[in-house]
């Protein structure tokens, strides 16, 4: 049975440096996606958001083994992050938030084979399976860089990769977009790992 680890095939997406920002042009892929609302540290609905994407996901993994004879690690977590005013998006007022969380999937992950993995999870009790949709996402142009240590640290990390952006002739276009490489409940905070990824333009 082939094995496919997309965060190693897409290295350059998925392992950028922590050294230095990166411009990379991102392609499309494909994604489970749910919305929402508020600090995904306090709210319930980040929490029910997470937990039915992780579900829907694994089912999708288990299905394509047994459908397709191919196997692959399951992706990260990502989030796309924004405010109705971007100029004023701050880490410091969580409650302003509005965000999707979504985990990437492989392109042999049809839409039907989506609408099984729903009904397979059906009877458990996810409450955000109701508001999760599978839809491409097409970035493009970004830059980007590998941030080390915990989520509340990241400040000056974005604020790094902001100043490389002007700096370069660019300017800022979509949503903040963050990649949790690290299990926050087996990771010890200082050595967590997070791409910080920015869409980009010609200034």
């Amino acid at each position: 049975m082939v094995r496919v680890d997309f965060k190693k095939e897409l290295k350059h997406l998925y392992y950028p440096s922590m050294r230095q920002v990166a411009i990379v042009d991102v392609p499309e892929m494909n994604f489970l996606m749910v919305d929402g609302a508020g600090d995904p540290n306090t709210a319930q609905e980040y929490k029910d958001a997470v937990e039915a994407l992780y579900s829907l996901s694994y089912a999708l993994k288990f299905m394509t083994r047994r459908e397709k004879a191919t196997d692959y690690a399951v992706m990260p977590l990502e989030g796309l992050w924004w405010t109705g005013d971007m100029s004023k998006f701050s880490v410091e007022d969580k409650d302003a938030w509005k965000w999707t969380v979504m985990i990437m999937q492989p392109e042999y992950v049809t839409k039907g084979l989506v609408d099984k993995a729903l009904e397979h999870v059906r009877n458990k009790n996810l409450p955000a399976l109701s508001k999760t949709r599978f839809e491409s996402l097409h970035e493009g142009l970004s830059a980007q860089i590998m941030h080390i240590g915990p989520y509340s640290e990241e400040d000056p990390t974005i604020q790094r990769l902001h100043r490389h952006i002007k700096e370069n002739g660019y300017k800022l276009r979509g949503k903040h977009h963050e990649i949790y490489l690290s299990d926050p409940r087996k990771s010890a905070p200082e050595r967590m790992k997070t791409v910080i990824r920015q869409p980009i333009t010609r200034a």
